[in-house]
């Protein structure tokens, strides 16, 4: 169980939690401990086959030389004929480590009582008999092992045996077991040492990278990290560079919007403060000096003025900040009625401007709601540059909405800025408006897969082009 803190619930250990303990371990420890155990396992299953490959090699050429003595002590039966002739022991017989019996088929105890050293069985017994061509096993007495080979002789019923001690093979293959056990530990020592330098010296570059990465994320500097070489490190490396990069500039885009936001809203919020401050003094003055009704009225209507600026400019900011991509669950739009929404709505804050406006049908998947707003937008730059009287041209076909104004146009040196946030013109620095609408048209185009450009309109003013994919059918 895992103690919870006091006044707790009891919280049961979990199979991981129980199970997870290498996962606390470092990389190389595990590295070193893995090395370990594959080569342990790999010299205990060479030294078990090369074990078990001598005892059965030592075996059988001890077999072979058995059976071939035997088989020709087995051709002479004149030794069969002397120890029954003699009333020997069959046990005694014998050469050097090597023990001759002759064993009888009317032995039906299968065995020799009278032999110290043997206990035979029905297999010799068998052999005795005919009933078997030869016999090979290994017989314990006592604390000693014999090899015992028995075939049938030419005197029929009786069976020569050769028994020989397995003391020298035993020593022989004990000894073996100790060498190898004993260079078999040492190569597991030697796997482990080499499986630490490895580690060791493997795991320098990720603890290098991971220095510097904790040196960033305590420091907050974005500095790169130096790569060396071209193995997976030196790419885990560069890919962690690209990181910083992209994360050094997001930082300074939402730094330089924090600060242009701060500008922006700071202009709006003095002039409140300032209108607010003139009202609440000539309401708190008594018999001081009171404000005409004209004055107080455009005191008022400047307060909303601004407050409506700021209310844009907010908007603004909440839909530029809105960096991911549509939603899957979107709908079928007609751009033609978007635009037409849209065009109704600027003709409403601009009753001095004509609109002219066009539009085919147009079909695309996306968000109606942020395409209102880019084509509002749109319409709306066009209605603030053209002159008292003037007209805006709007025209859409195949899927490219062109959107002409009267204005005085846009310069070429300040064409490639004026989709960047909180950008102006000189000349616009005095007219309403957040410097955000055209920065939000250009990311609702990218948003839906288009694009936007600026240009000259054929009454030298300003030129917008925004192109959307989609069909000219809603069911292509």
């Amino acid at each position: 169980m895992i103690q919870p803190p006091v006044g707790g619930p009891v919280v049961e250990a979990t199979e991981a939690d129980r199970n997870g303990w290498h996962y606390r371990r470092s990389l190389a420890s595990r590295v070193t401990l893995l090395t370990t155990m594959a080569v342990g396992l790999a010299v205990a299953f060479v030294s078990l086959g090369a074990y078990v490959t001598v005892r059965v090699q030592l075996e059988d050429s001890l077999d072979r030389q058995l059976v071939e003595r035997a088989n020709s002590a087995a051709r002479y039966d004149v030794l069969a004929r002397i120890t029954d002739e003699l009333n020997l022991p069959s046990w005694a017989l014998g050469a050097a480590d090597v023990r001759i019996l002759f064993l009888r088929q009317d032995n039906f105890s299968w065995k020799l009582d009278e032999d110290p050293i043997f206990q035979l069985g029905r297999s010799e017994l068998d052999v005795a008999r005919g009933n078997s061509d030869q016999s090979i096993r290994t017989i314990a007495f006592g604390d000693d092992d014999y090899r015992v080979v028995a075939v049938p002789t030419n005197i029929d019923g009786i069976a020569l045996i050769i028994a020989q001690p397995l003391d020298e093979q035993e020593r022989l293959l004990s000894r073996l077991g100790i060498v190898t056990l004993l260079f078999g530990g040492l190569g597991v020592l030697a796997a482990g040492i080499a499986g630490w330098a490895v580690a060791r010296n493997g795991l320098r570059p990720v603890r290098n990278l991971t220095t510097a990465v904790e040196g960033i994320a305590r420091t907050e500097e974005l500095s790169p990290i130096a790569v060396e070489g071209d193995d997976e490190i030196a790419r885990l490396a560069a890919a962690f560079n690209g990181m910083l990069i992209a994360l050094d500039a997001s930082r300074e885009r939402q730094r330089r919007l924090v600060a242009d936001a701060g500008h922006e809203l700071r202009t709006p919020l003095t002039s409140l403060r300032t209108n607010i401050d003139l009202l609440t003094q000539a309401d708190a003055t008594p018999g001081g000096p009171v404000l005409a009704p004209e004055s107080r009225a455009e005191l008022l209507e400047d307060i909303r003025a601004q407050i409506d600026e700021l209310t844009t400019l907010i908007g603004d900011l909440t839909e530029l900040s809105r960096a991911e991509p549509v939603s899957p669950v979107v709908e079928l739009v007609e751009l033609g009625e978007v635009l037409d929404h849209a065009a109704t709505r600027v003709r409403r804050r601009a009753p001095g401007v004509t609109f002219d406006v066009a539009a085919e049908p147009w079909w695309l998947v996306g968000e109606a709601a942020s395409l209102e707003r880019a084509l509002t937008n749109v319409l709306d730059n066009a209605a603030k540059w053209s002159p008292s009287g003037g007209t805006v041209t709007a025209r859409l076909a195949e899927g490219v909405l062109t959107v002409d104004d009267e204005g005085p146009g846009i310069a070429e040196d300040d064409r490639p800025h004026v989709f960047e946030r909180f950008w102006r013109a000189e000349d616009a620095r005095t007219m309403p408006g957040s410097g955000l609408g055209l920065s939000i048209v250009a990311q609702v185009a990218e948003r839906h897969s288009g694009r936007v450009e600026v240009g000259t309109s054929p009454a030298g003013g300003t030129r917008l082009t925004l192109t959307l994919p989609g069909s000219g059918a809603a069911d292509a």
